[in-house]
C-alpha cells in the first residue's frame, strides 16, 4: 500500500514515542477515524466481536475486518437494549455503533457467554445490514470439529459475498494467508521482544500497536510494525532489574492504557492475553491445498487459549503455567473485566493452580471507562514488595 493510499500515514517518519501516542489516539478514539476512511473510499466494512474471528476470509473477500473492542461512550443509546449487570464491552460496542461512529456492512458475533450471544439479535434490530453468529467448535476434540468449522466458514464467506464483499477463492484466501502469516511472525517478534528485553517495551505501548491490527488493513499494519520494530530494536533503554509478570485477563474486554502503564511503573509484564484474538493462531498457517479447511485445523490445533474456549488438549490453568514458565515470570496478575462471568470463573481455577506452584499472584478487576487508578497502584506495589523480600 502506498503512502497516497494508506489509512494511517501520520506515523511515517515519526519518533518511536510519537508513533506509540498517534497509535493510542487510534485505540482510544471512539469515532474510528481510519474505518470511516476506509469507507470513504467505497470501502465495505465486517465488525467482529470478541474474542478470534478468522480475518483472513473478510480479507480475502476485499473487506476490512474490523475488532469491536468497545472503547470511550457513556451508554446511553445502549441502556435501552441491555441491563445493567453486563460487562462494559458490550453495551458500548452497541452504543458507539448506535451513535454512528462505526457503520458497518456485516456484523459477526460469537457465543463466548449469555451476553454476546444475544447481541447478535440486538444488533440486528437496530440496524439495516445482516448480524450473525459464527459457530466456533464448543468441543474441539471431536473428530467431526475440522469439518463442521470449515463448514462454518464457508457459509461465513457467503454472508461476506452477500454484504457486498468479492467471491471468495482459493487464491485470494491464500494470498490473505500469506499476508496474516506475515504478521504473525511480526506480532511473535513483538512478544518474544517483551520476554527477552522487557525494559524496551511496556505492555501499555505493546497494547497500542496490536490494537491497530484491528482496525488497519493488514498490509498497512505489516509494513508499520516492521518498521517499529526495527525502532524498539535500536532503542537505548537502560536495563532495570524488575518483577517479571504475566498480566492474564485482558482475553476480550481490553485493560485501560493507564492502567497497563501504572503496572509498567512496578514491574515488567513479559507476557500476557491481550488482544489475544488477533494473534490466536500461534503459528503459520499453511497454504498448500485447501486453505479453509488449513484455517479451520490452524483454530484447533496451532492456537493459544481463552477462557471461552472449551478444549481437553489445553486445559486453560497448565497453558497459564506454561505461558508463566516460559516468560520466566516471577509473579501473575489474575485481572478480570468487571461482570464478566466467564474471566471471573476463570479466576478461581487459576487461583488454585498457581497456588500449587507456589506462583504468588495478585487478583483485581477492571473496567475500559476506567479513569482512576490510583489505588491498584499502591496495592500492586505493595504486592510485588512482598515478592520481593518474601
Amino acid at each position: 500500500m502506498t503512502d497516497a493510499t494508506a489509512l494511517f500515514s501520520e506515523w511515517e517518519g515519526r519518533r518511536l514515542d510519537e508513533i506509540f501516542a498517534l497509535c493510542r489516539e487510534q485505540l482510544e478514539d471512539p469515532t474510528y477515524p481510519i474505518v470511516k476512511k476506509w469507507r470513504a473510499a467505497g470501502g465495505k466494512v465486517l465488525g467482529h466481536f470478541q474474542v478470534y474471528f478468522p480475518e483472513e476470509i473478510a480479507h480475502a473477500c476485499g473487506m476490512l475486518p474490523v475488532k469491536i473492542r468497545g472503547g470511550q461512550a457513556d451508554g446511553v443509546e445502549a441502556s435501552q437494549h441491555f441491563g445493567s449487570y453486563l460487562c462494559s464491552i458490550l453495551k458500548t460496542s452497541l452504543d458507539l455503533a448506535l451513535c454512528k461512529h462505526i457503520e458497518l456492512d456485516l456484523f459477526v458475533t460469537h457465543p463466548i457467554c449469555d451476553g454476546a450471544r444475544n447481541l447478535a439479535g440486538i444488533w440486528g434490530r437496530n440496524f439495516p445490514y445482516k448480524s450473525q453468529v459464527l459457530h466456533l467448535p464448543q468441543n474441539p476434540n471431536s473428530a467431526s470439529a475440522y469439518a463442521f468449522l470449515r463448514d462454518e466458514y464457508r457459509r461465513l464467506a457467503g454472508d461476506i459475498e452477500a454484504a457486498g464483499g468479492a467471491r471468495l477463492t482459493d487464491a485470494n484466501l491464500k494470498a490473505s494467508l500469506e499476508i496474516y502469516n506475515r504478521s504473525r511472525r511480526l506480532m511473535r517478534e513483538l512478544y518474544r521482544i517483551r520476554r527477552d528485553r522487557p525494559w524496551t517495551l511496556g505492555a501499555d505501548e505493546s497494547m497500542v500497536l496490536m490494537a491497530m491490527a484491528g482496525i488497519l488493513p493488514r498490509e498497512e499494519f505489516n509494513r508499520m510494525l516492521e518498521t517499529v520494530l526495527a525502532m524498539i530494536g535500536s532503542r537505548a533503554a537502560r536495563e532495570q532489574d524488575k518483577i517479571r509478570v504475566v498480566f492474564e485477563g485482558g482475553f476480550c474486554e481490553v485493560p485501560p492504557y493507564d492502567l497497563l502503564q501504572a503496572i509498567s511503573r512496578s514491574c515488567f509484564v513479559v507476557d500476557d492475553d491481550v488482544f489475544i484474538g488477533l494473534r490466536w493462531i500461534l503459528e503459520d498457517v499453511s497454504t498448500e491445498g485447501d486453505p479453509l479447511a488449513n484455517l479451520a485445523a490452524a483454530y484447533m490445533d496451532k492456537s493459544s487459549y481463552s477462557p471461552v474456549q472449551h478444549d481437553n488438549s489445553k486445559p486453560r490453568e497448565k497453558m497459564l503455567l506454561k505461558r508463566v514458565r516460559e516468560a520466566k515470570a516471577e509473579a501473575v496478575i489474575l485481572a478480570a473485566a468487571k461482570m464478566c462471568e466467564p474471566g471471573l470463573d476463570e479466576q478461581v481455577a487459576y487461583s488454585k493452580a498457581l497456588d500449587h506452584e507456589g506462583i504468588p499472584y495478585f487478583v483485581s478487576e477492571f473496567e475500559e471507562n476506567q479513569t482512576t487508578f490510583d489505588d491498584i497502584s499502591i496495592q500492586m506495589e505493595t504486592f510485588l514488595e512482598n515478592v520481593m523480600f518474601a
